[in-house]
């Protein structure tokens, strides 16, 4: 009996992919499984605490009107990631092996040691900022009528029309996205729209939390999310 529960195989779970509401990805657009659109605008940080008085007055009045400006819907995420700098070390301990100063060569070494250390005894985070911006409009075609089907145009027509509303949604997504972004400047915050590599590999490390360092982009033709 013991033996059998021993050689019993553990069953293969379902890959995380089959849980994401995510049609497609490209052309920096996200699609969802219900043909509504997003963008994810990377967005830049600010130190509030290192700020006068005013300066963080002028901060919080500056994002007040931001939100009041909107109107659409946005979801603001953020990410905190342990730091990864095992190149950045490797790449130190290869400059202090090749330097011919043999002071420079000890003093880069013990800051090496001295970052290893703190890395080891400090829990450092790396926190990046999204904003999500949705547009509601489905690009999928209602269902072809059962002769086009029969005769083999459904197919054909169903393709040129989800082509055709996903360049016309995604022109209103785009001016959404321009004019966040134009908006977040007012306040010195910095906006840039995300790749579709960079969204893939994003959704890929927030469902691989423990995975480790960011997947090499030339491994992100493996990752079967955009068609």
């Amino acid at each position: 009996m013991k033996l059998e529960m021993q050689n019993k195989k553990k069953p293969i779970g379902k890959p995380t992919q089959n849980f994401l509401r995510i049609s497609e990805i490209k052309n920096d657009t996200v699609v969802m499984d219900d043909g509504t659109l997003r963008v994810i605008i990377m967005v830049s940080s600010t130190n509030f605490d290192l700020k006068s008085q005013d300066e963080q007055n002028s901060i919080i009045f500056g994002f007040q009107r931001f939100l009041n400006s909107l109107e659409f819907p946005v979801q603001i995420l953020m990410q905190s990631r342990k730091m990864e700098i095992g190149g950045y070390l490797e790449k130190l301990k290869k400059l202090a092996d090749k330097q011919t100063n043999e002071l420079l060569r000890v003093q880069t070494n013990e800051y090496v040691e001295f970052i290893s250390r703190l890395i080891e005894n400090a829990s450092i985070m790396n926190k990046n900022f999204y904003i999500v911006v949705p547009l509601g409009e489905s690009i999928f075609p209602a269902a072809a009528g059962f002769f086009s089907r029969v005769f083999g145009r459904g197919r054909e027509r169903e393709v040129t029309e989800r082509i055709e509303n996903f360049e016309k949604a995604k022109e209103k997504l785009d001016n959404r996205a321009t004019s966040l972004a134009s908006n977040l400047s007012g306040i010195g915050i910095r906006a840039e729209r995300m790749k579709t590599e960079e969204i893939i590999q994003l959704y890929y490390n927030s469902y691989n939390f423990e995975s480790g360092p960011l997947i090499n982009p030339g491994e992100l033709k493996e990752i079967k999310l955009s068609q």
